[in-house]
Parts: C-alpha cells; structure tokens; sequence
C-alpha cells in the first residue's frame, strides 16, 4: 500500500524507505545496518539484496516494491514506473500525492546506487565490445538521475565515501538530511551520470575517429594547489578520467612543500623529456624549457654533465633522473638550490642527505606504464580547445638524409639523435648544442631561428667547438648555420623544407659540416 502521508514539505523529509542497490559494494553492509536501526526499510536487487542478506540485514525485494519480476539476465530491473513514481514524485503536490494513493506508489526517500564498472572494464587490453557494452549502466544512472532530480524530497548517495557523513547527519537529526545535504548529493550524482556517459560516448567515439563532432572528456579534481602561476590566481590539478597514466601517476611526495602549479607543468615536461631515454638520464627544467639533459654511464654523471650546461638557469629548477639516487649523487644535488626532485627511488642514506633541507620536494617515480593508445595534446584556448596528436614520436636514424658533401662520423651521429631528441622539448624557435651526449647551450622561445642559435652560443659554459647543433624546424635563411659553424659547430640536424635549403645545404657545405634533414618538425609552442 501506499503511504499514508498525504503532503510532505521539502525541508521536513524523514528517511522511512531506501534503495539500494551498488556494483561496488565497499561499506553498503555497514552503511543499510545504519540505515535499518534507525528504522528505514531497506529494499534492494540482485546482488547487493544477497549481500546484504548474508549479513544478517531483512531486505525487501525490488520486485515486491514493483510487482513485476527481474528479466532478461537483470537488464530490466528497477525500470517501473512504480519505482521511478516513488522517486519523482513531487510530494507537497496534492495531483501527484493522489496519483500515488491511486496506483500504490511507495514513496523512497534515500537511493544509494553506484554503476557497472564501464570505465575499468573498457580499460582493459584486449576485451571484446560485448563485454564492454554489457557495462554499459541503464537502470542505475536512471534512478541516479531521478532522485537528484527530485532532491527536494529524496537523497541520493553515489559514493562508498559519502556514507558516514549521511548517517552521521541522519543519526543527529531524527533520520532526516538537510535540504542542503539533499542538494549537495545530487551535485554528486550529476557529476557521476556525466562522467558515465561522456566515458561511454569516448568508447563509441573512439571506434570510429579520433576526431569525433562533440569532442567529450572528463576531468576530475586530484589536489588543490596554493595559488596558480602568480600568487593572486587560484589553481587546482585534475587528471582526466581514464587516462592510464598522469603528471603525478605512480608519484610518491617524500619531502618538501606541497607542490605549485608552476612546479606541476615544470614536472611534466621533465617527466616527458627523460623518459624519452632508457640509458642513465638527467633533464634540468626551468620555466618549462629544458636548461640542461644528458646521458651517461652513471645517474650521477648524467647530472653533473646536465647540469654543467648551464649552472645559472638550474638554479630552482626541476630535476628528472631515469634511475635510483645514491648517496654520492645526493652530496651533489644538496649543492644546489632544488625546487623539485624527481627520481625512480631514493637510497635510505641519500634521502637522509636531501632531506636536510626542508623545502625541497622530493618526489618518487614509481610509474613504469607507457601511456597506451593514441595519445592526444589538448591545449585550451578562449572558449575553445585545440586538439592534435601529441608529438611523441622517437625518429629513427634510418629515416634520416644526410645532404652535404661531409657524412657526420659516429661520434657526431650519437650527439645529433640525443640533441634532435632534447629540441622537441624545447619550446619554439628551439636550438640545441650537444657533445658527448650533454647539451652544452639551449636557445630557446626566441621569435627569429637565427637569435636562438646567437643565444645558445652565448650561454655555452664550454667551448662551442667540436658541438653538433639540433634545430627543431628549418633554416629559413643561411645565417643560422654559419652563426653556428662560426662558433665551432661541426655537425647540424634539422628538419629541412625551406624554399632556401639549398642556400642552407651550400653554406655547410662551404665550411666543410655535415648536415642531416629529418624531414619532420619538431615545434613546441
């Protein structure tokens, strides 16, 4: 029978009834225990109804609320009109009180559903469609969005983590949630049913184009973060859902302030840049520019030679090592002003050495997945998102034309692929010069190619003779490479494409360098 209450205000909602029915069943026993002692009746499905009766807990099945059985291998369920009336309807309405009375609508005053696992189950390499469209969630997100819909006179819980505070509230106040708490929840349970499906649109997306009309993702908040890039602007970190791997995935904080946001996006283009290596690396970051990398035998080597390239911009700068720090590589890096340490590992000496100063973030890479998939850049821009393909590709040297007269030796062809290597991660127009697998000077963010060889030069700690020089787009003039050869250069590689590339071609050939045209460009704005 329907109940009995004739008219109930929105602020005046007592819990008698709740619905319950979760894939994820972390805390729903503990939680229908609260609820039933504080006298609501418990109804529930399937699984979660079986859950709930092994614990000892007396559950009423949703069929008996509606009449009408569980079918098609539970795709049909909880999709009745009774069920949807006793959420939706509006109870200080005398027309759909009535309507109630006349068709046996029991009122449910709490739903606490969480959905199939669509995101987890898509996610793993190598299911076939069906299994994953069988996680595709009809009845849940339908009653999800019901009852929030309908808040002003019914709560909905979609998180395991929320449970305590409802009946935390419920047990103070006489088995009632503030029309506020009602509110709050059913941001939740919007925020859900909108990641859900902006997930499932991805899936259907992706099977057919990488750039489909309505271009849908979800971001959700990891941390807040003390202040954006100046301190008058707020700022917070979200990772997108899905993604298999993240700025600080697998990233363990030991030490140190929190992080900022300028150290985050510092971070990232660390991480980027050194995992581009697999021998001992070290990339120094600095306004998101590299200010130093190398590879050597040794981690502790690969660092001083990084960051011998240019002591003056590393000062508070990111640090990014590919191997585990040892107490010797830890008395050098406590020489310097470090705002953040990144490295797989840390011995327990060596952390007892950085640790001495008590700012510095040290941070401990535990991330060993690459990222799967076709991997998209995505850069915001005024009421809009540019999207393209994100530059992540390691070209190999047989892809390569060497069009000068002189053909670089071995040597040089180590120290062109390590600086082609670090220009694409240099911002745009971008100028590497390289020895002995270590940069020696960067140029870079200038408006003229010519300015960031000039200024690659200048900040040189080591003579320029005997470097190889990497730029990430073409010559569009001569005057760049005979800067270069000027200063010592004996090697270039660039991408090639200018209406002068003969012009550019003859004037190494004239100096008697070799040159390399890779064909592809490397900007990074």
């Amino acid at each position: 029978m329907s109940d009995p209450t004739p008219v109930i205000a929105p602020g005046d909602v007592r819990v008698r009834r709740a619905l319950l029915s979760v894939s994820d069943k972390r805390g729903v026993v503990d939680f229908a225990k609260g609820l039933a002692a504080l006298g609501a009746e418990i109804v529930s499905t399937g699984g979660t109804a079986r859950a709930l009766r092994e614990a000892g807990l007396d559950v009423r099945s949703v069929d008996d609320l509606t009449g009408f059985p569980e079918m098609m291998d539970g795709r049909v369920k909880t999709l009745h009109p009774k069920l949807h009336a006793g959420l939706l309807g509006v109870r200080d309405n005398p027309d759909h009180v009535a309507a109630a009375q006349e068709h046996d609508v029991e009122w449910i005053d709490l739903v606490c559903v969480n959905l199939y696992p669509f995101e987890r189950t898509a996610a793993v390499r190598g299911v076939g469609d069906e299994e994953v469209i069988e996680n595709i969630d009809i009845g849940g997100p339908t009653m999800i969005r019901a009852a929030a819909k309908n808040h002003a006179f019914t709560a909905v819980v979609v998180r395991p983590e929320s449970y305590d505070a409802v009946l935390a509230e419920l047990e103070a106040s006489d088995g009632r949630l503030s029309l506020d708490t009602r509110r709050a929840l059913a941001g939740e349970a919007f925020a859900l049913t909108a990641r859900y499906d902006t997930a499932i649109a991805r899936w259907f997306a992706e099977q057919v184009e990488s750039f489909p009309p309505l271009f849908l993702r979800a971001f959700e908040k990891l941390t807040d973060l003390p202040y954006g890039e100046n301190p008058h602007q707020r700022a917070a970190l979200y990772t997108q859902v899905g993604a298999r791997r993240h700025v600080l995935s697998m990233v363990g904080q030991l030490h140190g302030k929190e992080l900022s946001f300028n150290n985050v996006l510092d971070l990232d283009a660390a991480r980027r840049a050194v995992r581009d290596f697999e021998v001992p690396a070290c990339v120094i970051v600095k306004h998101n520019n590299p200010c130093g990398a190398a590879v050597a035998p040794t981690a502790g080597e690969a660092y001083r030679r990084a960051f011998a390239c240019d002591p003056l911009s590393a000062f508070g700068g990111i640090i990014a090592l590919n191997r585990r720090v040892d107490a010797a590589l830890a008395e050098a890096l406590s020489q310097q002003f470090i705002e953040v340490l990144i490295a797989p590992g840390y011995d327990e000496d060596a952390l007892e050495i950085l640790t001495r100063k008590p700012h510095v973030r040290i941070l401990d890479d535990q991330e060993r997945r690459r990222p799967a998939g076709l991997q998209l850049d995505l850069r915001p821009v005024e009421g809009g998102l540019l999207v393209q393909d994100a530059d992540a590709d390691l070209q190999e040297r047989t892809s390569m034309r060497v069009v000068t007269e002189r053909v670089p030796d071995e040597r040089q062809w180590e120290d062109l692929l390590f600086a082609w290597r670090i220009a694409k991660h240099v911002k745009s127009n971008a100028i590497v010069l390289a020895r002995g697998l270590a940069t020696i000077g960067i140029g870079a963010g200038q408006m003229s190619r010519v300015d960031s060889v000039r200024l690659a030069i200048e900040k040189a700690q080591s003579p320029v003779a005997g470097t190889v020089l990497a730029s990430d787009a073409f010559f569009p003039f001569a005057d760049g490479p005979e800067a270069a050869v000027a200063a010592g250069v004996q090697a270039i590689i660039q991408p090639g494409g200018s209406v002068r590339d003969d012009e550019v071609v003859a004037a190494a050939d004239e100096a008697g360098v070799a040159m390399v045209l890779t064909g592809r460009r490397h900007f990074k704005h």
